[in-house]
């Protein structure tokens, strides 16, 4: 059976583009691997990724799995090659954290790799896409002090680069 190119596609074409929807998607990816539960007596989040790395082998590789949808998503976002690498290496330095049985969720619970990776996403949308941000009407928010069309105006001007109409 030949593997369709279009399949996968196919499949995410209900999930949207827009850095809106990306944004809320990758916020609560992170927060179901690292901040799902408090571990009680601490004060401490953990989430999916610690409780993974106590499973030898399939563990880390299904954290490390989970933890490259949200660089997937970066890459839709139309990050620099930099920045992908940089998520890559978390995720990688979190995989030869967790690969030591057992012990690897100790290291785990401190380097927070898929923190790290949703504070890079988000200096992207802020710089990038700042309609983005929670709370901020798809319009860029509520009016100013001096009106819509004000706002208006420096909502066409302050875009970035890849989201101005051509002149």
């Amino acid at each position: 059976m030949a593997l369709d190119p279009t399949a996968f596609d196919r499949a995410t074409a209900h999930l949207s583009r827009e850095p809106r929807a990306i944004r809320a998607r990758v916020e609560v990816m992170e927060k179901f691997l690292e901040r799902m539960f408090v571990l009680p007596g601490t004060n401490r989040q953990i989430g999916l990724d610690v409780l993974l790395d106590l499973i030898p082998v399939i563990g880390p590789v299904t954290a490390s799995l989970l933890g490259s949808w949200m660089v997937w998503e970066a890459r839709n976002l139309g990050m620099s090659n930099w920045q992908i690498a940089r998520m890559g290496g978390n995720i990688g330095v979190d995989f030869v954290l967790g690969a030591i049985p057992l012990i690897g969720a100790i290291p785990d619970f401190f380097f927070r790799s898929n923190s790290r990776n949703l504070r890079i996403i988000k200096m992207h949308l802020d710089r990038h896409h700042p309609g983005a941000r929670p709370g901020l009407a798809a319009g860029g928010g509520q009016p100013g002090p001096h009106g819509p069309a004000l706002d208006r105006l420096r909502q066409v001007h302050c875009r970035g680069p890849e989201l101005r109409r051509p002149r």
